[in-house]
């Protein structure tokens, strides 16, 4: 009698069980309906919370959602605008301009680095001859040979009554948020620093999934380098390093620094609840490089970058070169780079031989093998890590910046993006991709139909790469 109760019993919390979880998977696809996630999003996290619950469920609620209200998010960033119709650019400028992103704007300068050493000199050469401030933001800052360096340098502008904050990302740069003595002497000397989003302060407020992933770094308010490296010894350096990364960044000197001041300023404030004002330390030189500098991320209200670039593919008429690190897209991006091809616009892939997270490779793979069968170029660079992030569209546009081509990047990180509207600098981009792709295999190579099973079933992780 006592062990037909306990069966009773058991198939009643067995049944309880199911209905629990059914419920369950019930309210978070409503909840994923209700803040609009794709189809691809929704797949990979019903299939994570089947298969593996007692992980997938707590990790969506401190993961999965990116631009939800909470009193604890970063609040929406808006840079300054005066609308003109003079500095209309083409169809790109005029998509951004309708989701309230700031006119293009003319600057006197823009350099492009693509020599790690040049990168180097430049940002050290930026830092001895600021005589007001410097502002630094980025996702990774290594304690290295190359940031003693720059911290040497950091230490003594601040000794002489520069204004100096730092900001980075407390997840890129972890070993100097768990070790932060090794900050002891910048702090010492005066230099606030700021970690975004500490990973170990209340995860569910911060959102651990959504990181800070921008490089800003500006000097006096009038001169600013932007681009893909971080400050470590990996992307920049005083000297050759065979394993150092290949990586692009550009100096900009104009009206558009003020733009790049405001997300700095906005993340800022998030992350030190300190107000910054921009100060112009003399007047405004206009020249002939037009340039949109383009945030994007859970403060911006829209997803603008990632329309402008959609929008950019289809309406290209000639050409498409796309530089990534990481190629991970969703299946709009996917369909709209074959169609453009089909419509005989040249597109080209220039990607990393192997990337540095195997993870990757496995994912990424099916999505240039797709590519590749509709008859587009791929191009496998062989030398160290390419972590270079360009998208060149005809003569018209080319976009540079820390957005690399995939889910993460487009949807869950804070990454600003600069669009350049100048035929010098496109022309520029152009022989240096011309570089990559003479030290590049072409194509990827066959693999067996197991493994091709294999790297599609990978497709479900997509969205959170």
């Amino acid at each position: 009698m006592n062990e037909e109760i306990s069966n009773a019993q058991n198939i009643y919390l067995y049944h309880g069980l199911i209905i629990f979880g059914g419920l369950l998977i019930i309210a978070i696809l409503i909840h994923m309906l209700y803040h609009r996630r794709s189809p691809s999003a929704i797949i990979a996290w019903l299939l994570s919370i089947i298969l593996v619950p007692y992980i997938s469920v707590p990790l969506y609620f401190i993961i999965g959602s990116r631009k939800r209200k909470n009193r604890y998010k970063k609040s929406s960033l808006k840079l300054k605008n005066e609308p003109t119709d003079q500095n209309i650019q083409n169809n790109i400028d005029r998509v951004l301009r309708n989701y309230k992103i700031a006119d293009a704007s003319q600057n006197k300068q823009f350099i492009v680095y693509t020599d790690p050493i040049k990168t180097y000199e430049i940002f050290m050469q930026c830092i001895n001859e600021a005589k007001n401030s410097i502002h630094i933001s980025t996702y990774i800052f290594e304690y290295d040979k190359a940031t003693k360096e720059i911290i040497k340098a950091l230490i003594k502008k601040s000794k002489e009554g520069l204004e100096i904050k730092i900001l980075m990302d407390s997840l890129g740069s972890i070993v100097l948020y768990l070790f932060q003595y090794r900050l002891r002497e910048l702090k010492k000397a005066g230099i606030e620093i700021k970690f975004f989003m500490p990973i170990f302060h209340m995860p569910f407020r911060n959102y651990i999934n959504l990181r800070n992933h921008r490089k800003i770094y500006i000097f006096d308010n009038e001169k600013v380098l932007s681009g893909g490296a971080n400050l470590s010894n990996e992307y920049l350096g005083a000297t050759y390093s065979k394993k150092r990364w290949q990586d692009i960044m550009f100096l900009v000197e104009g009206s558009s620094v003020e733009q790049y001041f405001e997300i700095f300023a906005s993340d800022w404030f998030y992350a030190s609840d300190e107000r910054l004002k921009f100060k112009r330390q003399k007047m405004e030189i206009e020249g002939d490089i037009y340039l949109q500098v383009v945030p994007s991320g859970p403060d911006m209200d829209k997803d603008a970058l990632y329309e402008a670039l959609l929008s950019a593919i289809y309406g290209a008429k000639e050409r498409i070169y796309i530089i990534t690190p990481y190629f991970i897209p969703n299946n709009s991006l996917i369909e709209a780079l074959i169609i453009a091809h089909h419509k005989g616009v040249d597109v080209k892939l220039i990607t990393p031989k192997e990337a540095n997270h195997t993870i990757v490779n496995l994912v990424r793979s099916s999505y240039m093998r797709e590519l590749e069968e509709a008859g587009i170029k791929i191009y496998l660079y062989n030398g160290a890590m390419l972590h270079a992030k360009a998208i060149l569209f005809d003569n018209k546009s080319v976009v540079l910046g820390s957005v690399n081509f995939d889910n993460r990047s487009l949807f869950l990180n804070y990454e600003v993006a600069t669009f350049v509207y100048s035929i010098k600098i496109i022309k520029e981009i152009e022989e240096w991709t011309e570089k990559l792709i003479s030290n590049s295999s072409f194509g990827t190579k066959g693999v067996s139909d197991f493994k091709r099973v294999f790297e599609n079933l990978m497709r479900i992780m997509a969205p959170q790469l």
